[in-house]
């Protein structure tokens, strides 16, 4: 059973992703998770301590789930490594799309938002780093450029699939394939 606060997280990532920024009041993160009125201004006093009490628990789940990516033995081609990072877009575009969608509005937010920036910078590098191991297993010379070149383009890849939908079966695969043969090939 989660414990108070992150019924409330929980709550406020459903409306932000869900309906966006604009959504995002404590009155409606206390309706969304049911919570009796006043819970969320309880744990967090304003909106931008609200939002980067979100932040924080994006990166606690997705942390989740890229530990056990990285649990993986390292992939030994580029298109296995295509395989992998096409399968985690299509369960961030299927799945857990409201997580995706709720990320998402908390990089806009932190465009903004000096407090959230610098959090971001701090868990994007953990992310590079990660990424850029398994780069360096599939021959990359500049595994952290290309990780972040990567990582951007999966985000934008994303994006479109979130924003435009489609009808057609999500497969990014051949062109992260494509994408990490280039980055390789630039050494």
């Amino acid at each position: 059973m989660p414990g108070r606060r992150e019924q409330v997280l929980d709550a406020a990532v459903q409306v932000l992703g869900e309906q966006g920024t604009r959504a995002l009041t404590h009155r409606a993160v206390d309706a969304r998770g049911n919570l009796p009125s006043g819970t969320t201004s309880n744990y967090f006093r304003t909106r931008d301590a609200l939002l980067a009490g979100i932040l924080g628990y994006l990166f606690e789940r997705e942390t989740a789930a890229f530990a056990t990516l990285a649990g993986a033995p390292r992939p030994v081609s580029v298109d296995e490594l295509a395989g992998r990072v096409g399968a985690l877009l299509r369960q961030l575009a299927g799945p857990a799309r409201t997580l995706t969608l709720a990320r998402h509005a908390i990089f806009l937010e932190a465009a903004h938002q000096e407090a959230l920036r610098v959090e971001l910078l701090e868990w994007s590098s953990k992310l590079w780093a990660w990424a850029g191991e398994w780069l360096a297993a599939v021959g990359s010379g500049r595994p952290e450029k290309h990780a972040r070149q990567l990582l951007a383009y999966g985000d934008g890849l994303l994006l479109d699939r979130l924003a435009r939908g489609g009808d057609d079966e999500f497969a990014p695969e051949a062109s992260l394939a494509a994408l990490l043969r280039a980055l390789v090939a630039d050494d």
